[in-house]
């Protein structure tokens, strides 16, 4: 009998505290008309001073982890997602693991940037597969306001902090029915960070620098190429799907993705307006809130799609 892996269980956190444009205004040469005409974003979740990247994802996996009926011991597999780690190593996977109270299993992270959440649903997807893993828990996590100069007006206005995460487990049914994953390191300059840490003292700039224009092109191009591979390598249409869930990063280029795929945005899952763009977190809130809203329901085709810094994109078709 084949194997097959499927999502039983999806949990998000975000932030108590909120920055709203109109507050950005007050220390930024910026306007809420400016940023909603061009981001669609209207506000942001900015994690407190004592929460780390694996706080985040540890609320969003206990909620996830209940969601799913299981208990945390249950859970054999943890893989993160995330550029905003809480320190260079242990992993955050393995600080959350401890959160969690597990002591078995492996836990990793992963840096794919946007797309590390696509990314780590293909490799836990893999394990399950293989028979290595019965109970995964894939998280996406970031603290990635931790990486903004916030005199920056490109691009200070753009992010925001959350965690979302899903339970994939092993089935006799079809959940996960493909994940394509890309790269191409020649577009690193495109958006970066490109400063470093070494011998214990920061050098280069340590902040988020981006050619937004480029980074925008670019995106909608890939985005609209890795979800028809998708639909193509499953011999299906774009009306057979019931929910685009893409990265969300600026409501302009999930609009063009979505008429480029001529996709009505009434089908699209959209959190930008209240997340901003969380990175590696973006997908799995939105997920989980169009789970939440009772949107996406059971038996429900969905095609996640991410593009992020590196470059890096992907997408994976999934029944619900």
């Amino acid at each position: 009998m084949t194997t097959f892996s499927k999502i039983i269980g999806v949990g998000s956190y975000l932030p108590e505290t909120t920055l709203s444009n109109a507050e950005l205004e007050k220390s930024v040469d910026t306007s809420d008309e400016w940023i909603r005409t061009r981001t669609g974003i209207e506000s942001r979740h900015i994690h407190a001073p004592h929460e780390t990247t694996s706080d985040l994802a540890f609320h969003a996996a206990q909620k996830a982890i209940q969601h799913a009926q299981l208990a945390n011991t249950d859970i054999d597999l943890i893989i993160v997602a995330t550029t905003t780690p809480d320190m260079v190593f242990p992993s955050t996977a393995c600080l959350l693991q401890q959160k969690l109270g597990i002591h078995h299993g492996a836990a990793f992270d992963i840096q794919a940037v946007c797309t590390g959440f696509v990314y780590a649903l293909s490799v836990a997807d893999l394990f399950i597969k293989s028979g290595q893993a019965t109970n995964a828990l894939v998280v996406g996590a970031e603290t990635f306001t931790n990486l903004l100069n916030w005199q920056d007006r490109n691009t200070c206005v753009l992010f925001g902090d959350g965690a979302g995460a899903v339970v994939l487990s092993k089935s006799n049914d079809p959940g996960i029915l493909s994940t394509h994953l890309h790269a191409d390191g020649k577009y690193a300059d495109m958006l970066c960070v490109p400063g470093h840490v070494m011998n214990g003292e920061t050098s280069g700039n340590p902040t988020v620098t981006m050619d937004g224009g480029a980074v925008f092109k670019f995106a909608v191009k890939v985005l609209s190429q890795v979800s028809l591979e998708a639909l193509t390598h499953n011999a299906m249409t774009i009306d057979q799907v019931d929910w685009l869930i893409p990265h969300q990063a600026n409501i302009r280029i999930i609009e063009a993705t979505a008429d480029k795929l001529k996709l009505p945005m009434s089908k699209v899952i959209v959190t930008v307006q209240k997340h901003g763009n969380t990175s590696a977190a973006s997908i799995p809130l939105a997920l989980d809130e169009g789970v939440r809203t009772g949107r996406i329901k059971p038996g429900q085709t969905c095609l996640l799609v991410g593009v992020g810094g590196g470059f890096t994109w992907g997408s994976a078709l999934l029944k619900f």
